[in-house]
This record gives structure tokens, sequence and C-alpha cells, in this order.
């Protein structure tokens, strides 16, 4: 029998007023997920809000109920006995129970938000592993008993399916998802626990192992000394982020094993089964993956390897068991269908898909026995079989009703239906031992269930097509209402006396929520209430009508339809929407359950009769504090109202005040609550089933009050004595009805039937088909068929009369026809019917309209799709392609399409150019810096200067040469001076630029090209026109010759003119064109005045005629109607030559003179005509020809402008790729870096975890010592604690003080020895647990026995040695733990020390990479790769024994050299001069030296006679005046020649000072430039001192030096080389100034100096 235990929670126990509530007696469910062992006796599985426990022996059942709501995954630890398992909420719990007491042992709570997936126990210790998926994917280790998380790992986006620890090895834990298979390794130091992960490589899925490459850092890769080096292939994805280091390319995925289950072994191997068939070893220690061998799947059908248990002689894989002999295995298959779970601990656990368990024992013969058996599917609907004290019934989908037990739930039979769709509901009657199931198809089986352990189909019946959804007897089993999903009640008469019988349907709404009934005792009528939704007017409808327990012969109607006014048919509306509805016992009241609001109201019926649809306002209501849709039923007695919601929560309700006295949780809202409920007819038991999680519930009274209990035991105690006065002939009739129907069953054949109608003989015919069809629809076809017999004779009446009219409306047609135009009818006209002429017009029209539509929507569709078309290949293009054909030879040349540059280009091409311009303008200041311009004298310099503007003047040419230009683009006059050299492309700016540089060339190649090719366009258009006109002379002539030939016109063809395809001739068109009215109308009026033009009067034609016959019709003979002319015989010569006169011989004479000479004029125009069109023809054959020859050479140029563009576009494609290698280096470049970085985090996590762990262990070996000192000490002083004794007993005590238990675990029996249970607790695994300690203990107080004392010692000695012996052990007890403890932090820290060796080996090769890296890209960066153009020749060698690689070759340009020795020969030049100057000078110097030394001897001789004459009286002006005669025109010329001396020096005073300003001018740019190349090197130089201090921090973080240091050394000596060289340019530049101050110095000097005296 089975048990429930009392939940802690009395809100859902159920304690109302009088004292009642319920309790679960049973709980019946099958489980979805795995079924676990608790002991060796008992399996358990969650099914619902419950645990299910079973002991396989007594097969009893006990229930754990989980307050929270729905159970999620369950864990059992059979060690300790102990149940775990987690709800379903929101932030879930896990709660630990102990078996079999069922008492909450603890509750664990974590950081969890949705649910956990998985749990499982260790198999030694108190650990518990649980794993979670959205949205933390948390992996966590728990210590149950102390309820702490000892560690967590968290995997984001891994779906787990098994966890599991190694039996062997609590330190082992195996996950594996659908694609991956990971060990984790639990690592312990003292308190402290850690996760470690070991992913497994799983192998293809043709079981072939897969050798990977490492993409990081590749060991060999293959090198190109011309494209650049060849990085990883994440560098080349741009990835450089953790991305990378998952990156795998497209070909590079293959599609691996996909796991299933696992299972360990003792060696601590792994076993893998996967969806493949293939069964894999996973090494232990090396975690290698071996293919043990792959299962075909024609022994396991085609379900995957779902299962793996290990068994002591091999392995069990979902129903094949491999067993391993002395090496040697072998195969035996189980014959058990449909296994999906095995579960292995004492017997064998098999647990088949649809929930049944089974139980296989390996024995000499091997048993399998059924535990717990399951239907195929959960159950749709439930009942109980009258009276509802033994039997109840269920069925499921798939058609399978069984038959259980009330009392312990046992399947006393099952029969399955033969039905082709799902079966929807199943009723019991309360009038027979009978049941009625319903089907999608609409079909409704009756079954006898008189015998409950053999129950049959009595009766079927097809009542409609629709779906049955709903099926209902009356209180008294009277009638049988169904309902269906048209909106159709069917009433069946119930008994089997009559055989099943259907009475008829009446219709209501569809959707149909509920039906509900009232028949009570004495009354002689069924009252019947059917509740359907009305979604649009947010409203329930409610149609109540009565159905007489004896019906009158005119109930239905002749279609089987109820007639409404005999069954009091009323409708009914709410004003809110209801999820239930149920009629009260009185009748005259509804009670409903709300929809959208939480409340239960009641409404009064009308009591007089109505027509219209009456509102009902409740009179009650009750708030339910239930929520979702809920639904109402009444007890047998009709005083309890029971409400079920989608909650899960059961609420027993009085009748009257709607206020609940029972409660009772037995499903939760995360199965979508309870699908269906029913109660017995004593109301003592109350069955409830879930609706998604596939359990049902057994509820019975645990304490109903006094009255409670009477009313209703009372009512069915009346019910049931008023049934079985006719339930024993109901019975009978039924199990006759069951022995009738092993017969052959006749009326299961229905007959469709299809009426017709014979023209000629006008008689109904009746086909007969065998094809099943609806009741419903048999009674339309026999209505028919009634009324056709019953006016058969007037319709034939009707016939004849119709054929009379037909005829003579044929008659009035045919006269018609023979009348005019104008008195004609038209065919509609003759029309009887004008409704069903209008009628076909209209769906004549409209089908024209929706074709018509049709067809403008497709060819709209065409006219975009040709817009978009024409848009994007032919308006967006600025340059149209076309071709030009020759006129005689097969030659077509074509042009280039161009697109019209976009804004952005040219933005891009501007800036460019802009850019060019100004490095050209800096270049040239530099240049006019850097030379050292000579300023010797002033006239060189002018001349410099003048030379200097020329230079200004003209363009200077600084094109490449084509061969180092890489293309013949300066063929086209396209310049290229903006270009770079190809040497000179070293940065990505540079790069870009000149890719935007030789874009610009192409498009100007292909303009010039254009232009070309529109000039012969335009020429060949000229030379048709020009054809065009000679031919229609041409035509002419030949037409007046009477030659016949063919006259040769050129035309122009589509590809030369490619715009006429875009316009559609109407010559293109097949289809015949459609016009409009108005186009018809338009029409007509353009032809109607061309038909009558011709019959317009004409005016006098007497001129015309006269012109006619007096000369041809012209007024002057043309010279080329020579031709034609004829001249007229005389009359005469129609008489004979004898019959003439003379006059008519003259006449005839002259006749053929003019006949002569008129032929001879013939004659030469006819040779003139001829030579004209000759030279025509010539004329026209030289021109076209020309204009092939001009064609020929335009193809030529075509040729050779594809060329330039292919040439141009394959260096933009080398840029390309050299930009796209400099992102890669780049990408690789940042990558290395940023690992590094985490790297070296990781070396900082590392050594902190290593500082750390050697704290901890030095602490505890601290500790240790200690511990093992006192123990020391104890074994020491052992002998000073006994100092009165004599020394003989103390030896004696020694040596017992020495002595230990020898036998503290309990020795294995011999049947334990031989279990099948292969998993073993480590020998000394359990030697430090708290039962050891104990049992330690407890062999210790055995040797302290008195019996053990020695004789003749003192018994308060041996106590006070036992307590010393005691103490020693307590403390060799504790010195063992330690030292485990001890042993355990010690490999601790040494796998830490091994990791951040490994982590440390992994940053000296991330630097390694670096420095490579580093290398190449230096060395791509100045290897670079150029075009170069070599003429035909230059590359043909005689002797091919030359050296053909030059890799330490450089190649150079030749103007660098031709500058270089340019600069050279200059600066020598200098020197020379220099050196000439400075020797010039040291003589002036010498030769000044001696003038002046004899300047100022003469000096003091002048200044001597100066003297001599400053001491005459007379002075030298007085003299000069009076001895000069003209004294004043001296003094005039003096002043002259003085001004005109300081003009001249003024004027030389100014120059110098222009020159002056001039120089300072280009000192000042000169200083300028060098504080800016100054500036430039000092931010050089903190930059540089920035990263040598960052390398030096590196490198001393790092403890690679040497590299570094090496690194910046050179780095020092350069820099250091570098400072001295501008020193010494520093110090010559000052040296050279001075130099120049000294020289302007000593030039100065030469100047004459005007001393006053």
């Amino acid at each position: 029998m089975a048990q429930s235990r009392e939940r802690e929670d009395a809100i859902y126990s159920g304690h109302y007023a009088g004292g009642a509530s319920l309790s679960v007696r049973w709980v019946q469910g099958f489980s979805k997920q795995k079924v676990h062992f608790v002991n060796d006796n008992t399996i358990c599985y969650p099914s619902g809000n419950y645990v299910i426990f079973i002991n396989i022996e007594t097969k009893q059942k006990t229930v754990l109920q989980c307050i929270s709501g729905i159970v999620g995954v369950v864990a059992t630890n059979v060690p300790y006995e102990v149940v775990a398992f987690s709800d379903r909420r929101l932030k879930p719990l896990i709660h630990i129970y102990n078996f079999p007491a069922l008492t909450r042992r603890t509750k664990l709570k974590g950081n969890v938000l949705l649910d956990y997936t998985l749990l499982s126990f260790s198999y030694c210790g108190t650990y518990l592993a649980s794993y979670s998926s959205l949205p933390e994917f948390e992996l966590a280790l728990w210590n149950w008993e102390l309820n702490v998380i000892l560690c967590k790992q968290s995997q984001p986006g891994m779906d787990i399916s098994q966890m599991s620890f190694n039996p062997m090895n609590w330190h082992q834990l195996c996950l594996s998802s659908p694609s991956t298979v990971t060990v984790w390794t639990i690592e312990k130091s003292d308190q402290e626990h850690h996760f470690k992960a070991k992913s497994i490589k799983l192998p293809l899925e043709d079981g072939s192992l897969l050798k990977e490459t490492d993409l990081l850092f590749p060991q060999s890769l293959p090198k190109d000394p011309v494209y650049g080096p060849v990085l990883p292939l994440p560098a080349i994805a741009g990835l450089v982020d953790e991305e990378a280091e998952t990156f795998r390319p497209k070909d590079d995925l293959y599609t691996l094993l996909h796991p299933t289950m696992h299972c360990w072994t003792p060696t601590s191997d792994l076993y893998v089964g996967s969806e493949e068939g293939h069964l894999l070893l996973i090494n232990g220690e090396t975690w290698k993956v071996t293919v043990i061998q792959k299962v075909e799947k024609t022994q396991l059908g085609e379900e995957p390897l779902l299962t793996l248990v290990y068994q002591k002689d091999g392995i069990v894989a979902s129903g094949i068991v491999i067993f391993k002999i002395k090496e040697k295995c072998f195969v035996m298959f189980f014959n058990l269908s449909h296994i999906c779970k095995i579960l292995i601990f004492h017997p064998l656990l098999s647990y088949i898909c649809q929930g049944s368990v089974y139980i296989y024992t390996f024995d000499e013969e091997p048993t399998l026995d059924k535990i717990l058996d399951a239907c195929d599917g959960k159950f749709q609907a439930i009942d109980f079989i009258t009276p509802g004290t033994k039997h109840f019934m269920t069925l499921t989908r798939s058609g399978e009703v069984c038959v259980w037990g009330l009392e312990d739930c046992t399947c006393v039979s099952k029969i399955y239906l033969n039905i082709k769709a799902q079966a929807t509901t199943l009723a019991c009657s309360p009038s027979s031992l009978s049941a009625v199931v319903g089907t999608l198809d609409g079909r409704v089986y009756f079954l006898d269930v008189c015998e409950p352990d053999s129950p049959r189909v009595a009766h079927k019946a097809f009542l409609s097509q629709a779906p049955v959804q709903h099926l209902i007897y009356d209180q008294q089993g009277t009638y049988l209402l169904v309902g269906t999903s048209e909106g159709n009640v069917f009433v069946i008469d119930a008994k089997p006396t009559s055989s099943f019988q259907i009475l008829g349907f009446t219709e209501v709404s569809k959707d149909l929520l509920q039906i509900s009934t009232v028949s009570l005792l004495g009354t002689n009528v069924v009252k019947v209430a059917v509740l359907s939704s009305i979604p649009e007017a947010e409203r329930s409808r409610l149609a109540v009508f009565t159905l007489p327990k004896t019906l009158p012969r005119d109930f239905v109607d002749e279609r089987g339809r109820l007639r409404d006014t005999l069954i009091h048919k009323y409708l009914y509306e709410t004003e809110h929407t209801l999820s239930s509805a149920t009629l009260n016992f009185q009748s005259n009241g509804i009670y409903g359950f709300c929809n959208q609001v939480p409340y239960i109201c009641s409404y009064h019926l009308p009591e007089k009769g109505h027509n219209d649809v009456v509102i009902l306002k409740p009179y009650q209501k009750v708030q339910s504090k239930q929520y979702g849709p809920g639904t109402l039923h009444l007890s047998s007695h009709g005083l309890w109202l029971i409400t079920v919601a989608k909650c899960g929560i059961l609420c027993i309700r009085d009748i009257y005040t709607l206020e609940t006295f029972a409660r009772c949780r037995s499903h939760s809202h995360q199965g979508r609550g309870i699908q269906s409920v029913r109660i017995s007819a004593d109301g003592q038991s109350i069955l409830v089933n879930g609706k998604d999680d596939s359990t049902l519930v057994f509820l019975r009274w645990k304490k109903l009050g006094g009255n409670l209990a009477s009313e209703i035991t009372e009512y069915c105690q009346q019910l049931l004595t008023s049934l079985n006065s006719s339930m024993e002939e109901e019975n009978d009739c039924l199990s006759a009805m069951r022995i009738s129907e092993s017969e052959p069953e006749a009326e299961n054949t229905m007959f469709q039937r299809k009426l017709s109608t014979d023209s000629s003989q006008e008689e109904l015919v009746v086909i007969e088909i065998k094809e099943e069809i609806p009741w419903i629809q048999q009674k339309n076809q026999e209505a028919i068929e009634k009324e056709v017999r019953q006016f058969s004779q007037k319709r034939k009446a009707v016939r004849s009369g119709i054929k009379a009219l037909a005829k003579t409306v044929m008659t009035m047609m045919e006269e018609n026809g023979k009348m005019d135009d104008i008195a004609k009818l038209d065919q509609q006209e003759f029309c009887l019917d004008l409704e069903e002429l209008e009628r076909l017009q209209d769906q004549s029209g409209e089908e024209v309209a929706k074709i018509k539509k049709d067809v403008e929507m497709y060819n709209l569709s065409k006219k975009y799709l040709a817009s978009l078309i024409r848009e994007e290949c032919w308006n967006s293009m600025a340059v149209k392609g076309r071709a030009l054909k020759c006129f005689h030879i097969p030659c077509v040349v074509e042009n280039f399409p161009m697109r019209t540059r976009t804004a952005e280009e040219l933005k891009e091409l501007k800036r460019v150019l802009q850019q060019k311009k100004i490095e050209a303008e800096c270049l040239k200041l530099r240049k006019e810096i850097v030379e050292d311009q000579s300023t010797i004298t002033l006239i060189k310099n002018q001349h410099e200067e003048d030379e200097e503007e020329e230079e200004e003047k003209t363009v200077v040419d600084t094109n490449l040469p084509n061969y180092l230009l890489g293309s013949l683009s300066t063929d086209f006059g396209v310049d290229t001076s903006l270009l770079s050299s190809q040497l000179e492309l070293h940065s990505r700016e540079e790069k870009i630029n000149q890719i935007i540089l030789l874009k610009d060339i192409i498009y100007k190649v292909k303009t010039a090209f254009n232009n070309e090719f529109d000039a012969a366009y335009k020429q060949k258009e000229f030379e048709v026109s020009r054809v065009k006109e000679r031919n229609v002379r041409i035509k002419e002539i030949i037409s007046d010759l009477e030659l016949g030939e063919n006259v040769w016109q050129p035309e122009f063809e589509d590809c030369e003119k490619p715009e006429r395809t875009l316009i559609v001739e109407n010559s293109e068109i097949t289809a015949p064109k459609h016009f409009n009215a108005w186009q018809r109308a338009k029409a007509e009026l353009i032809v109607v005045p061309a038909l009558y033009a011709p019959a317009l009067p004409q005016g006098t034609d007497a001129r015309r005629r006269g012109l006619m016959d007096m000369m041809g019709g012209v007024l002057e003979v043309k010279k080329e109607d020579i031709l034609k002319m004829v001249i007229p015989q005389p009359a005469f010569m129609a008489k004979s030559d004898a019959l003439w006169t003379e006059e008519e011989r003259k006449q005839f004479k002259d006749y053929e003179k003019k006949v002569k000479e008129l032929n001879e004029e013939k004659d030469k125009h006819r040779k003139s005509l001829e030579a004209e069109l000759k030279k025509l023809q010539n004329t026209i054959q030289e021109s076209t020809q020309n204009f092939d020859e001009y064609l020929k050479r335009l193809f030529e140029r075509r040729v050779k402008a594809e060329m330039v563009v292919n040439q141009e576009e394959l260096k933009i494609n080398n840029l390309v790729f050299s930009l796209l290698l400099d992102e890669e280096l780049n990408s690789r470049e940042t990558f290395l870096n940023n690992y590094l970085v985490k790297k070296q985090e990781e070396k900082s996590q590392t050594s902190e975890a290593i500082r750390k762990s050697r704290e901890d262990l030095d602490m505890y070996k601290e500790n240790y010592d200690n511990l093992l000192a006192e123990d020391k000490v104890l074994d020491r002083s052992f002998k000073k604690e006994f100092p009165e004794i004599p020394s003989q007993q103390v030896d004696v005590l020694y040596k017992l003080f020495k002595r230990r238990p020898r036998f503290i675990f309990k020795q294995k029996t011999q049947s334990e020895m031989e279990s099948i249970v292969p998993f073993r607790e480590p020998a000394g695994a359990g030697k430090l647990s708290k039962d050891t300690f104990a049992q330690l203990m407890k062999a210790m107080d055995e040797l302290d026995n008195i019996n053990n004392m020695p004789e003749g010692l003192d018994p308060a000695v041996w106590d006070h040695f036992c307590v010393t012996r005691r103490a020693k052990v307590e403390n060799e007890y504790k010195v063992k733990q330690k030292a485990t403890g001890l042993t355990e932090m010690v490999a601790f820290l040494r796998r830490r020390v091994e990791d951040d060796e490994k982590v440390q080996q992994e940053i000296e090769k991330v630097f390694h990479e670096l420095i490579v890296l580093q290398e190449d890209k230096a060395k791509y960066q100045l290897n670079l790769t150029i075009q170069i153009l070599l003429k035909q020749g230059q590359v043909e060698l005689e002797n091919f024994q030359q050296t053909l690689q030059y890799p330490d070759a450089i190649l150079i340009n030749k103007t660098i050299i031709e500058n270089l020795n340019s600069v050279i020969r200059t600066q020598g030049q200098k020197k020379v001069a220099s050196m000439t100057e400075s020797k010039e000078v040291n003589k002036g110097i010498y030769q000044i030296e001696w003038e002046h030394k004899k300047m100022e001897m003469e000096m003091e001789d002048l200044n001597q006679k100066a003297w001599d004459i400053q001491m005459l009286f007379f002075s030298r002006d007085r003299q000069k005046y009076l001895n000069e005669p003209n004294y004043e025109s001296l003094i005039a010329l003096q002043i002259g020649i003085m001004e005109q001396t300081i003009n001249v020096l003024d004027k030389t005073h100014k120059k110098n000072v222009n020159n002056c300003k001039k120089l300072l001018k280009k000192l000042g740019k000169f200083s300028n430039q060098k504080d800016m190349a100054n500036y430039t090197l000092s931010c050089n130089l903190r930059e540089e001192l920035v990263a040598v201090s960052e390398r030096q921090d590196i490198c001393n973080a790092v403890g690679s030096t040497l590299t570094c240091e090496k690194i910046a050394k050179e780095r020092y000596k350069n820099m250091m080389k570098q400072q001295k060289l501008t020193n010494i340019s520093k110090e010559q530049a000052e040296q050279i100034l001075v130099l120049q101050a000294e020289v302007e110095r000593l030039r100065m000097k030469t100047f004459p100096a005007l001393v006053n005296l």
C-alpha cells in the first residue's frame, strides 16, 4: 500500500472549516528522467511534484512531495541513503532527504537563477556536484553536510547532458555533452578546492582520429621570398582577441562523434557511447581515445548507444552486453525492445522509453521481472467505474484504455482500441458497467467493463467528421452528451438496452468549453448547459435546454436535429469570459469560473421563457485565489463545488457560500496545472490528472466533518439504490451485446447513397457506394431522398414546362437571327434568368479583373526588373559600351565602358594630388636650402637668380623611365610625374595614395582611348552617310542602265548601337495589340476621312492630260531620259514600201537619220553613266578601305591600352596584396601582444597561487611538526609517567602501550566478495573517516578492558595507563590526518609550480614569436616588389651557367647613382675652389701686410709734409682760389663728382642690403627646418627612452634580459653615434659661420675709407 508524507506547509495540507483535509494516497507517474537506486532494494524516480520510491521486492511505493512545485533533477547517494532533488522555480533550491525516514537533511541554496539540470553524488565522501544551464552554465561542488559550495566554474554556452564522479577517485568528474567530453579534476589543498578541466579530443564520425595542427604557433610554415612571410590562419582572418585562439577555417571543420552516454571503470578509464554506434575507451592517465568497435544498426536497430553501464564482466550498452574474460571478448544480445536506459547496482535495472521498469538478475538462469508497468503516453482522460470504490479507467492518445485498482494503483487490464485517429476523452456510465471513448475523427467507442480484467468494445458509432471534445453522462446515466468542435451536441441513449441509440443533436456555438448536466432523483427531466466562447465579443455564451427522460415521437426533425421548442432551448451571455460553467442542482443558477479575472461568480437563470439572448449578471462573486484558467465540477450530491486551475491547486468549496473548506496542491504551474479531476459518487476518492507532468494523483479524505460526510454518503446510497434496479438488466443486455459482437458485424459497413436523374426516363436512380459515412450526413441524405420522392410529380411537370419554354426561346432566337441589324436584339435579351446572367457577368468580370491585375502585376514586375537592369548597366554608365566593325574585314574594336566617378573618389583624388604638390614644393625648397650656393661675386649671384627664374618658368620633367615606371601609360599622354617611385613605397599611406593615382591613370588611359574611339565612331557615321548619298546616284544609274545589280548599303549593327536593344519595335511584337475604347475611337476618327478622301471632287485635269500627251508629263527633258526616248514611226510605214511616195521616202530617210543619231546619243550617255558608276563604286571602296585601315590601327591602340590597363591593375594588385600583408602582420603582432598580456596575467595569478600555497604549506607543516613533536614527547615521557612501579612492569606496560588493534574493519563475507558490483571502496580510503575513528575507539575499549591488565598491577595505575595510551592513539590518528593533508598540499603546490612553468614557457615562446615577426616585418617592408618593363632580348642569355639567384643583391635606381656622382663631383669642385681661394687669401694677406707697412711709412712722410704745409701762412684753398681763374666752376665740378660717388655708394649699399636680406631669409628657413628636425629627433628620443624603459621593465619581469640588453645596447650605440655626429655637424657649422664672418671682414677692409684729416 502506498504511503504519503505530511508536509510542513499548512497552506496546501487543507486544514479549513470543519476540520476537513485531503491527503495523497498514491501517485502514478512515469519518469522522463533516469531511474536511481537508493539502496539495494529500492529505486526512485521523479514524477511531477513527487519523488516516487518503489521497493523492487515488495513492489511497495512511497511518495515524497516537493512543496515548491515540480521536481527537477534527482540524484541518490547509496552509502548515506540520501536523495537530492531540485525544484523548478526562480532561484531554485536543492533539497536533500534521508531514506527511508524521508526527513529533510539539509537545503542547499546557490546563486542559480533558473534551473539545475544535473546532480551527482560522489561514491565516497560528502560531495555533491550540480550543473545549471541558462544563464550561468555553472558547475558547482558542494559539501552537502556542511551546506557550503567548495568551488564552482562557469562554462558559457556548454549544454551538459550527463555528469558522473569517478567511483574510484572522487577527485575526477566527467561531464559529457552531445559534442564534447570533459574530465574535471578537483584539486584540494587543506580547505581549498579548485577545478581543472581536460577536454577529450574525440574522433571523427567514421571513427578515425583527427590530427590537429597548432594554428596559433605552427611549427613550420612555408617561406615565400617573393610574396612575403606566410602567417597563421587567425592572422590572415584578422582576429586579434580570444576568437583567434579557437578559430578554425571552414575547410578544417570536421564533424566529430556525438557522445550520448559514458561510464567509469575500476581502473579510472572511461567508456563513451556515441550516436554513430562507436564505443570509445578513454585512458584515465593519458586521456587518449581508442575506438573499441562499432555496433552496427542491424544489432541495435535505429537507436544509437544511449546507455552505458559497467558490470564486472563487461559493459552493458543499450541492450548489448560485452563480456571480457581472459582478454577474450564475446557479445550476448538481449531480446528487449525499445530499451533506452539501463542502470546497475545490485541487479540490472532496465528502463523502457515508455516508462516501464524491468529487473534483470545475473544468475545461472537470468530472469527479467517487471517492476513498473507504464502506458504508451500520458493520460488524456480518467474516470471512475461505477460506483467508484474499486476501479478506475485511464485513456491515452494512442487509444490505450487501462483499468486500474483504486487501492494500490495496480494495472488490472489493458485494451488497445483499433482507431485511426487519436483518442480525446473518456467517460464511464453511472447506469451500467460501460464506458465510452471519443476520437479526433468523430467516432465514439462503447466499452464493456462488466469484467474489469477483460474489457471489450461493445459498440461504436460514427457521429460526424468533427473531433469529439466532450463526453458526459447525466447523474442517473440516462443520456450521453457528445460535444464536437463544429458546435454540435449529440444526445445518445446511454442504456445498452436501447443499443446506444443516437437520438439527435442540437447546434450551439463553436469553441465548446464545457457541458454540464443536472438529473435529480424523482425528476423526469435532464437539464443541460453548454458553455462556449465568443472571442470577438470577449464574452461567453451559454445554451441551456431540457431533455425529458421519455421522449415524444416528433422530438427531432427529419435531419436528426432536436426541436428547440420541445427541448426549451435558451441562450445566455455573460459579461466576462468564462473558462468553465456548471449548473446547480436546483437548475436555476450557474456557477462560472472567470477567465481573465480571479473570481468565481454565481448567476441566476430567468424563470420565464424568452426568445432573445439574455445577458446574465453575477449576483455573487468570490475571489478564487487561483490563477490561470480553471474548471468547475460538482459532487454527486451537488453540495460541493470543486475548482481546479493552471496553478495546480485543487479546492473544494461549499456550494452556497463558495468558501473553501478543503484544499490540496497536487500539481504545479510548471506542468501547466491540472488537466482533469474526478470525484467518486461517495465523495471519498478524488483522482487528479496533470496536464504536462504525466502524473496521476489519488486523494482521499484525511479528515472530514460529520455533516459533510453524512450528506454525501446518504445521497450516494439513495442514488445507488435507484440505479441498482436497472443496472443488472443493463449489464445483462451489455453482456448479450458483447456475445453477439463476436460474430461478424453487419452494421459496421455503411452505405453512402448518391442521387442522380436520368433525362430520358425522368426517374430517380440511387447509386450505392461502400463507404462509411457519419450519422449526421446519413440523416441529411435520408431527408433529401424523402423530399425527392415526395415532390417527384411536381418536378416532372416543372421540367416539361421548362423544356417547352426552351423550345419557344430557341425559335425566337432563330427568327431574330434573320432580322436586320437595326431590328436585331442582343443575345442577352433572350436570357430568362436575369439574375443568373448578372451573376455570371459579375463572376466573369471578377475573373477578368483578377487576370488583368495579375498580368499588370507581372508586367510591372518585369518593367521594374528591366528598369533596374537598365539603371545599373546602362544609365549609370558615363561611357556606354559599344563596338565598331570594319566594312570589309572581320575586325571589331570595343571601347571601355566607364562609370562616373563618385564624389568620394574625386575627393580622395583631389586630396592625394594636393598632397603630392605640397610634397614636390617641399622637396624643391629642401634642395634650395641644402645646396651650397656660391656667392663669390654679385654678377654670379645675379646670373644664378636669372637661371632660377628661368627654371621656375620652365616645367621640370621628373618622370621616371618606362622600365622603372612599370607600364606604358606615358604613350597615352598621361602625366606620371606625381607617381612615387616603386622603390620608395614603404608606408601604408604612400601605398594607398599610389593606388588612387594608379586608378586615376587607368581612368585617363581609358578616357584617352574612348576619345579616339568616339572620333572613329563619328568618322564611320560620316562614311556611312556619304555612302548612302552616293548610293542614291548609284541606284539611279543602275535603274537607268537596267543592270539589276544589288547596291551595297552599310548599316550599323546592334553591337555598334546598343541603345536600339532597349527599344522594342512593333515588328518584334508577335501578339495582337490590344486597344482600349478611346484608342479604337481615335483610330476610327483617323480612318474615316482617309476613306472618303478619294471621293472628293477633283479640279479640271486638262493641263495635266495635255502635258502627258505632248511632253511625257515633264516640262524639261533631262539628260538621263535620253535612254528612254523613242522616235515614233511615221504612219505610212504601216503600208508596203512600194506604195510609199517620194515625200514619204524622204520622211523615212529623216526618220532613219534621227534614229541613228538617237542611238549614238544613247551609247554615249550609257558609257558616261557606266564610267560614273565605276567611279562612285571605286570612291566608296577606297573610303571604306581607308576607314578599315584606320580601324585596324585603332585596334592595335586598343590592345596597347588594354595592356597598359592590365599593367596598372597588376601594380594595384601588388600594392593591395602588400597592404593586406601589412594588416596581417599588424593583426599577428596585436594578437601576440594581447596573448602575452593574457599570459602575463596568468603568470601573476600562478605566482600568487604559488605564494599562497607555500604560505599555507609552511603554516600547515609547522602545525604538523608541532603535533609530531608532541607525539614523540608522549612516547619518550611514557616511563616518566610511572616512576613508582618496578621497571619490569614498566617494560610490560610499554609493550602494551605500543600495541594497537589489528582488525579495525569488518571482514567482507563471501557473498559480498562475489557481488557483481564492480566499484568497491579503495583500500585505506575510509580509515580517516568518522566511522573509522569510532571503530578505532571501540577497539581501544576492548584493549582497555580490565582482563587485559597485567598481574600485580594496581588498577589505578592501569586506568592511568589506559588514559595515556588512548591519548597516544588519538594523537597518532591526528598525525596521520595531518600527514595526509600535508601530502595533498605538497602535491597541490607541485601542480601549481608546474602550471607556472608552463605559463613561463608560453611567455618565452610568445617573445620568440614577436622577435621573429618583427624581423620578418622589417625585412618585408624593406624588400619591395616592383614591376619592371623589359624589352624583348634583354632577358635572353646564351650562357645559362651564370648565377640566376641574387639573394644579396639590391636593386637601385640609376638616377640615384648619377645624382650621387654629380653631388660628389660638385663637392669636389667646391673643395678645390675653396682651397685655391684660401691660398689666394693667404697671398693677399702677405701682400696687404707689406702694402700696409709701405703705406704707414708714406703716411708718416705725408704727415710731416702736411705739418710743414700747415705751418705756412697761406692755406691751400686760398692759394687755389688765388691761382685758379674759374674757381666756382671747379667747386661745382667737385660737388657733382661727390654726388655721383654718393649715388654709386647708395646703390651698392642697397644691393648689398638686399643680398643680405635674401641670405638671412634662406638661413632663417634653414634654421627652422633644423629646429623642426631637432624637435622630431627629441620626440623620437623621448619615445625611444620610453620604449627602452618599457623593454627593460618587461625583461626584468620576464627574466629574459640577454636579448633585451643586447637590443638596448645596440640602440644606445646608435643614439650616441647619432648624437656625436650631430655635435660634430654643429661645431662645423659654427666654424663655417666664423670663417664666413672673417671673410666678410677681410673683404670689407678692401673698400676705400674716407678719413677726415
